[in-house]
């Protein structure tokens, strides 16, 4: 049966030619783009480099194929890469350490074999070459299921060019390698070939914002020997050897190719870098035999929630009272209105396992281990909670999420292993979710951490198709209000006080920073944007309020450089208070924007101006909006009273997430803003002052 592949490109599904349409292409293989060990001499110099010279590193080419061959009674995937790249700065050095990520699952696991690599420098004229040893590869138990073989190539310095080359053998055809065509430094060459036999069926999701530059799919045949224990279908043929079956069967054959990729450029307030580079993915949807032995596996949401619940590592974990079952029963009674059982128990989660950093959906460990320890992973602390909270009588049902840096859920492709992370949902009276997260102290019960704010998750529910998508943008904001009475004086001295407020992420933010570094380092660090500030007063409040805003009070002087009186005085009174720089840099954006949750900053500036003196004028007011109310500033400058001035800017961001096509726009806003925060007061003499 011809194995059937769909392709997506953006945001379209387009059904490739099946093996029985492909008959017209031929089977004659392509020349490989690179062969390991064949180093261009020319490649080594700086010449052909110059148009790179703002990378730290090139790859010259980047060459992966897949295929299958026989293992047992079934298949394993073959994977093979080359790899060479140019180092033009110490910066790149860091492409000389490479990680492969090695799926294992009890007996089952993913291999390397044949692992080669080479350092070339040209010395004297000449190419010299340096191998990497076997003392240079190790393995490292990174989870209890991904191993990472990890090396390091030798001798590698400026100018160098490395390669390496490795075979990965994977039981685990759902595994089926996945290819990223870009990458932190320019890439010349990508290339990745797979040879699909016609017995499994595999989704394949382009990523990327360009068209292939060869994008070939054609018919081939290959030969498969495998335990005699399953019936041949028509149109495949085998012969039987020795409790074995050699077995000819159609594939399809697929070469991509992207040249000149150019550097994937890191953004503010974006995701992982996987959810934008150019990439292949693979989705195995079905496994077939034979006419009569079909097995669709294709994955759906109903599918996932019966394999959460049925899995020992997290339905299982809630299908017993947890360990604090004695500490939470009389909380039902201390606590009737739900709201409040629910932060308490919470309260009583956190006190007794503190979050070890690790993300997880699966706690692969009894949750009495995680207790008695006093330390768990996201999964231990939350499905912890939630077992607490089904014994303090709360209804709540596990969320399953993808953090920020783990990449995005996709909702039309049902595939677990883009989950890595566990929160309690409890459904409340309005119809909205209460959703609980027991890791952060530092948050108010009811808000998600900043590293869950990433759009959707899927709630997991005990009847299958009650399972549904919540949408994870948090109701609290990002707010700084900042309230600063300044008084200048006519030497153009500033004294002043100054209260500042954090609210919600802003505060929770503010308390974070707080702890890891302690108040004395804290409150310098606040202070080296402040060049020539003498504070002799800085306070903190509210520190312990998670519910309430983190405040800062402080009192400055900054004295004029100079002792005579000026006619004229220039100064800018928000630029010490806003963000300082633009953080939108580049012209053009080619992905979202991705704050997680709505923003508001407030500046409100009161300035009493030396006795004698007035502005030369009023600046203008601006009022800036983004498109379909998707946020908006504002400034004003008012005369309050005789020698007083009352400066405002309010910035209000209405959207947790702005689209690449908004970029423009939300670029344009912060511009303006920078413009008008940086605007010079003229403050002149009265005349016969």
């Amino acid at each position: 049966m011809p194995t059937s592949l769909l392709l997506r490109r953006g945001q379209q599904v387009f059904p490739l030619l099946t093996a029985a349409c492909l008959g017209a292409f031929t089977a004659r293989a392509q020349p490989e783009p690179v062969k390991f060990g064949q180093v261009d001499k020319a490649d080594l110099t700086a010449a052909p480099f110059v148009a790179d010279s703002a990378a730290t590193a090139v790859v010259l080419c980047d060459f992966g194929r897949s295929r299958m061959e026989g293992k047992g009674d079934g298949l394993q995937v073959v994977f093979e890469r080359v790899t060479r790249i140019k180092i033009l700065k110490k910066a790149g050095f860091e492409n000389a350490t490479v990680e492969i990520p090695l799926y294992h699952r009890e007996a089952d696991q993913e291999k390397v074999s044949n692992l080669r690599g080479f350092t070339y420098n040209l010395v004297n004229g000449v190419v010299e070459k340096t191998k990497l040893e076997p003392t240079g590869a190790f393995l490292e138990n990174r989870t209890p299921t991904i191993n990472i073989q990890k090396f390091t190539l030798p001798n590698v310095r400026e100018g160098s060019v490395i390669e390496y080359a490795y075979t990965l053998r994977s039981d685990f055809l759902f595994n089926f390698q996945d290819w990223t065509f870009q990458r932190d430094v320019p890439v010349r060459w990508s290339e990745y070939r797979v040879s699909i036999p016609a017995f499994y069926k595999y989704k394949i999701i382009y990523q990327g914002g360009r068209p292939f530059d060869v994008d070939v799919a054609k018919a081939g045949v290959t030969s498969l020997t495998i335990d005699n224990k399953i019936p041949l279908s028509a149109g495949l043929s085998g012969g039987i050897s020795s409790g074995t079956v050699g077995i000819t069967a159609p594939t399809e054959e697929h070469q991509w190719v992207l040249k000149n990729v150019p550097a994937f450029r890191e953004e503010p307030y974006m995701t992982t870098a996987r959810d934008y580079v150019a990439r292949l993915d693979f989705e195995l949807t079905a496994e077939q035999w034979s006419a009569t032995d079909y097995h669709d596996l294709t994955g759906t949401w109903d599918k996932i929630n019966a394999r959460l619940l049925a899995d020992e590592d997290f339905g299982g974990r809630l299908s017993r009272s947890g360990p604090l079952k004695d500490q939470v029963l009389p909380l039902t009674t201390q606590y009737p209105a739900v709201a409040d059982r629910i932060a308490a128990v919470r309260q009583l989660v956190m006190a007794a396992v503190r979050y070890d950093g690790r993300d997880r959906c699966f706690a692969q460990e009894p949750l009495r281990k995680a207790y008695d320890a006093h330390r768990g992973s996201a999964a231990d602390v939350n499905l912890l909670l939630i077992a607490a909270l089904r014994d303090a009588g709360i209804d709540a049902h596990p969320l399953i999420l993808s953090t920020r840096d783990h990449g995005r859920v996709s909702q039309e492709f049902p595939l677990l292993e883009r989950f890595n992370y566990v929160v309690a949902a409890v459904p409340q009276a309005d119809g909205k979710d209460l959703l609980v997260d027991a890791t952060e102290p530092l948050l108010p019960c009811g808000v998600l951490p900043t590293r869950c704010l990433n759009r959707v998750g899927r709630l997991v529910m005990k009847k299958d198709a009650d399972g549904r998508w919540v949408d994870l943008t948090p109701s609290h904001r990002q707010v700084r209000f900042q309230q600063i009475n300044l008084t200048l004086d006519a030497q153009g001295g500033l004294s002043g006080k100054v209260h500042d407020e954090r609210g919600g992420y802003a505060g929770a933010n503010a308390r974070a920073e707080l702890a890891s570094l302690g108040e004395k380092k804290y409150l310098a660090g606040l202070l080296q944007r402040h060049e020539g500030w003498a504070v002799p007063k800085l306070t903190v409040g509210q520190t312990d309020a998670v519910d309430k805003p983190f405040t800062l009070d402080y009192e400055f002087r900054q004295p004029a450089t100079d002792n005579a009186a000026a006619t004229t005085l220039y100064l800018s009174p928000l630029s010490d208070f806003g963000p300082g720089q633009n953080p939108f840099r580049h012209e053009d954006r080619s992905f979202s924007v991705d704050f997680g949750m709505l923003q508001e900053e407030t500046v409100m500036v009161t300035l009493t101006l030396p006795a004698g003196y007035e502005l030369a004028a009023l600046p203008k007011p601006a009022v800036v909006d983004l498109p379909e109310q998707g946020g908006r500033f504002i400034y004003s400058v008012a005369a309050v009273s005789p020698g007083v001035v009352q400066l405002t800017s309010r910035l209000n961001l209405r959207k947790p997430v702005y689209a690449a096509a908004e970029y423009a726009s939300l670029r344009e806003l912060y511009s303006q803003l920078m413009a008008r925060q940086a605007e010079k007061l003229v403050i002149q003499k009265k005349a016969g002052g």
